[in-house]
């Protein structure tokens, strides 16, 4: 399964909100110091959620293996392990918005939109993580190589 670093993807779909945050001027030094602590913070973050996300496909391949050829067993388990990860892909999508949205709000009105549009993609997709991977997890099953 590919790793996903979600900062990284984040500002690659709202190219506007990386530029916007570049580095700040030196006479703001406490403040930029803030700035990339917390954004030093996140990042650490979202290698740690990467692990979780491993963790969870491998989860669910064990699930699928342990089942066999029982669907209802399968379905169940997969039920299960994807409800158990749920709460914390909505809860780190909710913490990404609110750490990027202020960045947004700072840039100009006219690209404010567009970064918010990638933004709420970005969420969405996050936020499905649990049923993406269990897609990808049943279909390396059922199609095996």
């Amino acid at each position: 399964m590919r790793s996903i670093l979600f900062a990284a993807a984040l500002m690659a779909a709202t190219p506007a909100l990386a530029q916007e945050t570049a580095p700040t001027p030196p006479a703001a030094s406490d403040a930029a110091s803030d700035t990339a602590d917390a954004e030093a913070a996140f990042e650490a973050r979202a290698e740690a959620f990467q692990g979780r996300i491993r963790q969870m496909g491998e989860e669910m391949g064990a699930a699928i293996a342990a089942a066999g050829t029982d669907r209802a067993r399968r379905d169940a388990d997969l039920d299960a392990v994807q409800s158990r990860y749920q709460p914390e892909m909505d809860a780190f999508a909710a913490d990404l918005e609110a750490f990027v949205l202020p960045q947004i709000a700072a840039m100009p009105a006219d690209q404010q939109s567009g970064a918010r549009a990638g933004v709420e993609a970005g969420m969405t997709q996050l936020r499905g993580l649990p049923a993406t991977v269990r897609a990808q997890a049943e279909q390396a099953a059922d199609n095996p190589q």
